[in-house]
């Protein structure tokens, strides 16, 4: 998206608390993400506190509660209002429902998932939990593209940590998601920027 004076439109989706899109909102607010706003921030639970704080920050929020209804259903409601939001970058921030095949291929290499481990370890849920038990002396975050498996897509930004002795799944979760508040800003300049091509598994580098 470099050479485009339009900012890139933001679409979170979240489901909790929402630490990631206040993070994201923040490194906006601060100048660290230059040329991108927060165009609306979606939820399909009606009462997570991440949509609370975006009211309070006066940003644009819809529910659509997935609760009893068919996935391409509520997925297609999604779309259509990221689309009269004019997003063109999907942020999945705690958004705890996988996406249907429809909704991928509406906005495609365009949707970021943050996961708390150092894909391709410990995909899934509670990858904390998973990677203290397996006894990894380096845990971490990872930001990347999705697609129609869970977990997978090019990966766009790591950061990793040490496991301490004084850790325990507790504390090792806390730390992994201090690093994911810095690498979703990272990975989101990054495809804001347009500088980079998807070569298999793979972004490279290229010139705007």
């Amino acid at each position: 998206m470099s050479g485009n004076a339009d900012p890139v439109r933001l679409g979170v989706l979240l489901s909790g608390r929402g630490s990631n899109f206040l993070a994201i909102a923040e490194s906006i607010r601060a100048g660290r993400l230059k040329g991108v706003e927060i165009a609306v921030v979606v939820s399909n639970v009606a009462d997570a506190g991440g949509l609370k704080a975006a009211q309070e920050l006066g940003l644009p929020t819809e529910v659509f509660v997935s609760k009893g209804r068919k996935r391409a259903e509520h997925d297609a409601d999604v779309i259509a209002c990221l689309r009269v939001h004019k997003v063109n970058l999907v942020c999945l921030a705690g958004y705890m429902r996988l996406l249907s095949p429809e909704f991928i291929a509406a906005f495609p290499n365009r949707i970021l998932n943050i996961h708390p481990s150092l894909l391709p370890a410990f995909p899934g849920l509670e990858a904390q939990q998973q990677a203290f038990d397996y006894g990894v002396k380096v845990a971490g975050c990872t930001v990347h593209f999705v697609d129609e498996h869970l977990d997978h897509g090019p990966i766009v930004a790591q950061r990793a940590i040490a496991v301490l002795e004084s850790d325990d799944a507790h504390s090792l979760a806390e730390r992994i998601l201090a690093e994911e508040h810095v690498a979703y800003t990272e990975a989101i300049a990054r495809v804001a920027s347009g500088e980079y091509a998807i070569c298999g598994r793979r972004l490279v580098r290229r010139s705007s």
